[in-house]
Formats: structure tokens, C-alpha cells, sequence
């Protein structure tokens, strides 16, 4: 176990039991005053943001990997990520210190305190990165079966290359928002009701929610140089929780042969917080059976799977509180990360610092944990009943979908805080 991860560790900062930022989790962000002023790259501890540039500024990250870094100076973490594995245990270990109960430095200097701590509530959190690439999974084996059972035949619900190979495809970095964000209804070709071939322009009819987690790389390799599956931890900066949008009617007229395009460019929403690989590995517990073998390439070797809870609410615009419709997990996934990233990079495919790759939508084998309204509703046959006796079957104007995920131990809670969005009328084209 990391020293940061010491259950016994307890911060001067007040945190509740039930946090998800105890000291033991110190995730990255990036933040500016509600306000108004410089944004500024941060951690969390408790009901506080940690400012980082503050800390840098006083010479308190003065180790070998990030002495005159001045990475923190910057406006996205990209340069920080892109320094490697080494400067974020550092940055990691130098932050937990200065954090700590029994710790003078930052406690006792009430000037530095008031630069370093902000409420949570006075400031906005805006995206922490620079995304040049974005990749989409399909690693769930519960959701791939559900989508290929809807669509194809139940008795083969799998392609015959699932089990062989991360199934995934490129997506849209442009249009990657952050928590908070609404979104539009998409517009464009689908198929009316009467007809099988001929499209027709509308809204997209069947707007849907996708319950995903994402890493995003941090060291990047050179074009031509594959990361191998065993040297994953040092290119993996975090993860973060991804609501991949996706417009399911426009997406069925124009998936064949190559794929989503205009159902998943649209939107996709990822949480504020990066949370380290390190303060996930009490987490790390060993992944399902992968039967047949992956090829050598793909065998990665010990606990790559996450225990994280992940929970979906919906809230429609006359319901009075949101509504949990989706008990999920992330160990739900067959394809484990650092096999989506052996397998991206095979073929010299170079990476680069703040990329983000995203699971695809997590689904277990109850109904209660099906990641999406697609399958919530059995492809709109069985609709969700909501408290106030409405019902959906995909989403509705007004409908705010909000995502959390955390993991627990006896001791202290890890958490991602939420994604959250709400769908608003398509705009007017004047078409």
C-alpha cells in the first residue's frame, strides 16, 4: 500500500465520513472563482479546493521531478501529466504531507491557508485538460450482450470478435464538456416509423444516456513505439466518470458499416476530478475470466479491474428530486484499462498527455444496473417509472441525468463527485 493511502491519515482540514475527498484521495481539477479572477489548477480536500499553483508558488513542491517545474503555473494539467509516473508520486507524496494533522507547514501559516483553501461552493470547475484525442470502448460484456440480443439474435448477441479484441472507435474530442453543462437535443436522419430506407430530417427521438468511466493518458509514447500492457501504469494519469450522450434513432440509420458518427459527436460530459491510479488501488481487485485467452499482447498481469460503485439519477422538470434509475459497477467491465490502451497503441498509434479514453456504457446483469435508458427500457417496450407517476422510456426535454461513482472502505470513502447535464429543446434552424 502507497503511504498516501494510510487509512490512519487524517487531514487539519475537517472531512466527513462520507466525503468523496478525504486525504487519502487528492484529485486534480482545475477551478476559478465564481466571481471572477484566474482559474487555477487544484486538488480537493473535504468541502475545499487545494489551489496548487499557491503551493508551487511558496517552493513547496521542491522535490527532484518538480523543482522550477512551475507546472502547476499552467491552465490545464497537461504539462504536469505529461512529466511522467515519477512527478505525480511525487507531487502526490509532497501533498499529502502538507495536509496532514501533524503537519506545521501549511496548518500553522494562516497568510498561505487563506490562498490555498477555497470553499468548493465559490468556485466554478472547468475542464482539466486539453483533449486531442478522445477513444470510445464497448467494454461491457452485460451491455454488449443487452444491445446485441435488442438488435441482432440473443443467441449470438456478440460479435465473434468482442471476446478477442477491445471493440472501440474514435470520437469527438471538440465536443467533450464539462460537469454542468446542458446539452441540445441533436438533430438529424433518422427512419420514420413506415419505413425502411428513406430518412426523414428531425430531432433525435430517442436521446439516451451512456454510464461510462474514462482514463486519461498522461505520458504519451513516440509514433511507432506500442505501450506495452505491462507498462500501462505509467502512461495512465486517472480516471474520471463519462456520460457519453447518444442519439439512438440517428445512430440506427447511420451505424453501417463504420460505426457511430453523428449519434455520439454531439456531446459527451466527464466529471471535474481526475482521480490517480494510486488512490485507487485498495480498490484494484482481480477482473472476470477472459475466455478464450487474449493474445499475448492483451495478458495484462495483476488487478486491473475497480470496485467503484456507480449510480445514474434522473430528474424530469416536475419532479421535486432526482431519481436513482441505475445501480452500477465498474468491475462490470471485461476489458480492463490497461488492455484498451495496449490495444489502441499496438500499432505505434502514438498518445499524448490528456487524452481521454472512455469505458463504454457499464451495465451488470441485474435490470437495475443497466447503464443506459436504451436498456433500462428494453429499447422502449418497458418504460421507467418515475416517483411522481410519470414514465420514460428515453430521455425527455428538461431531464437532468446525474452520474456519481465512489468506492468505500471501512475507513474513508473515494470518490469522483458527479457528471451532471440536462437535455434542452434542439435548437431552431429555420429549416
Amino acid at each position: 500500500m502507497h503511504p498516501t493511502n494510510d487509512p490512519n491519515l487524517d487531514s487539519f482540514i475537517d472531512v466527513d465520513d462520507k466525503s468523496h475527498f478525504p486525504i487519502q484521495n487528492l484529485p486534480y481539477g482545475l477551478a476559478r472563482p465564481k466571481g471572477g479572477g484566474e482559474v487555477f489548477l487544484c486538488s480537493a480536500i473535504g468541502e475545499y479546493v487545494v489551489n496548487l499553483a499557491a503551493l508551487e508558488d511558496a517552493g513547496l513542491f521542491d522535490g527532484p521531478e518538480l523543482s522550477g517545474k512551475r507546472v502547476f503555473q499552467e491552465s490545464t494539467l497537461n504539462a504536469f501529466m505529461d512529466l511522467g509516473h515519477k512527478a505525480w508520486t511525487e507531487a502526490r507524496t509532497y501533498l499529502s504531507k502538507l495536509l496532514r494533522a501533524d503537519e506545521a507547514t501549511l496548518r500553522d501559516d494562516e497568510s498561505l491557508r487563506q490562498l490555498v483553501f477555497t470553499p468548493m461552493e465559490k468556485v466554478e470547475m472547468l475542464l482539466p485538460m486539453e483533449i486531442g484525442d478522445y477513444t470510445d470502448f464497448y467494454s461491457s460484456e452485460p451491455h454488449a450482450t443487452n444491445v446485441g440480443s435488442m438488435f441482432r439474435d440473443p443467441e449470438n448477441a456478440l460479435k465473434p470478435n468482442w471476446k478477442h479484441l477491445p471493440v472501440g472507435y474514435h470520437g469527438r474530442a471538440s465536443s467533450i464538456v464539462i460537469s454542468g453543462t446542458d446539452v441540445h437535443r441533436p438533430q438529424g436522419q433518422i427512419l420514420p416509423p413506415d419505413s425502411d430506407d428513406t430518412p426523414i430530417f428531425s430531432a433525435c427521438k430517442l436521446c439516451d444516456f451512456e454510464l461510462e468511466m474514462g482514463f486519461v493518458a498522461g505520458k504519451g509514447n513516440e509514433l511507432g513505439d506500442p505501450i506495452p500492457v505491462n507498462k500501462a501504469d505509467e502512461h495512465i494519469f486517472g480516471l474520471m466518470l463519462v456520460n457519453d450522450w447518444s442519439a439512438r434513432d440517428i445512430q440506427k440509420w447511420e451505424y453501417q458499416p463504420l460505426g457511430p458518427f453523428l449519434a455520439k459527436n454531439w456531446a459527451t460530459s466527464v466529471s471535474p476530478w481526475i482521480v490517480s491510479l494510486t488512490a485507487l488501488e485498495p480498490f484494484r481487485i482481480e477482473g472476470p475470466d477472459q475466455d478464450p485467452d487474449p493474445l499475448p499482447y492483451l495478458q495484462s498481469e495483476g488487478n486491473w479491474t475497480f470496485d467503484i460503485n456507480l449510480d445514474v439519477f434522473l430528474q424530469g422538470e416536475n419532479m421535486d428530486a432526482p431519481h436513482k434509475i441505475c445501480a452500477s459497477n465498474a468491475k462490470n467491465l471485461y476489458w480492463n484499462v490497461a488492455q484498451q490502451l495496449a490495444h489502441q497503441t499496438i500499432t505505434g498509434c502514438n498518445v499524448k498527455a490528456g487524452d481521454l479514453y472512455a469505458s463504454g456504457t457499464i451495465s451488470g446483469k441485474e435490470e437495475s444496473s443497466y447503464g443506459s435508458m436504451l436498456e433500462l427500457s428494453w429499447k422502449g417496450t418497458d418504460p421507467v417509472e418515475l416517483p411522481n407517476g410519470e414514465e420514460r422510456t428515453f430521455l425527455e426535454n428538461g431531464d437532468e441525468v446525474t452520474m456519481t461513482g465512489y468506492a468505500d472502505t471501512d475507513d474513508y470513502r473515494i470518490g469522483f463527485g458527479e457528471v451532471t447535464g440536462k437535455v434542452l429543446p434542439p435548437k431552431d434552424l429555420g429549416l
